[in-house]
């Protein structure tokens, strides 16, 4: 049996994975591949306890160090009882962020180490790295405003902070971006959905010419 692929959104607060993510796996399926759709932090029941332990807004939150160990330990159980089997029986697993989003929180934001942040992902996941890594950019303004739409003014931990923090975070993303083209597709967020996904499957078309 052919090895399923691992294909990751990423990017800021509101530039549009979610919807991106799931209208690349309505596409796949269209072509009779067999997909999960899953998200991080979360995607199992123990990942999604842990995930509500660092979104919500309740009581004092997390140091950096507790947040970077506490997204470890969701990636490991979502690699370990998701992720990999499901890419071992030939399915493409569609993640709505992983590793690159603790690189880019923990470490651009908050300022954890890169060498520690993919030790453990070493230790947790084995190191599991996406075979593409789709980073859908849109400038802050565009996104404040969209949140604003989307959350009206209730957002989570993390989506709440500073705009200081958000401009650390993009600046993490397009560096990751810059220094491993082979895994990124870089795309433009501002066009509309349906153009946005022509460029995403352009991008990942190697990858689909190879599932044929």
């Amino acid at each position: 049996m052919t090895r399923g692929r691992f294909v990751t959104f990423e990017g800021g607060e509101g530039v549009g994975k979610s919807t991106q993510s799931r209208m690349l796996a309505a596409a796949l399926e269209t072509r009779g591949i067999d997909v999960v759709l899953t998200r991080e932090p979360g995607g199992t029941p123990g990942a999604e306890a842990i995930r509500s332990l660092l979104l919500t807004t309740d009581g004092a939150g997390w140091n950096a160090r507790a947040e970077a160990l506490l997204f470890a330990a969701a990636r490991s159980d979502h690699v370990e009882r998701l992720i990999r089997p499901a890419m071992e029986r030939g399915s493409w697993v569609i993640c709505d962020r992983f590793l690159d989003s603790s690189r880019a929180y923990q470490g651009g934001g908050s300022g954890i180490g890169e060498a520690d942040l993919l030790e453990l992902h070493r230790i947790g996941s084995n190191g599991l790295l996406p075979d593409r890594t789709i980073l859908i950019e849109v400038p802050p303004d565009v996104t404040a405003a969209r949140l604003a739409r989307r959350d009206g003014g209730e957002a989570d931990r993390i989506g709440g902070r500073d705009a200081a923090y958000h401009a650390r975070v993009a600046q993490a993303f397009a560096d990751l971006a810059e220094a491993e083209p082979a895994r990124f597709i870089r795309v433009d967020g501002q066009c509309d959905p349906d153009e946005t996904h022509a460029r995403i499957l352009a991008g990942l078309a190697p990858l689909l010419e190879q599932a044929q």
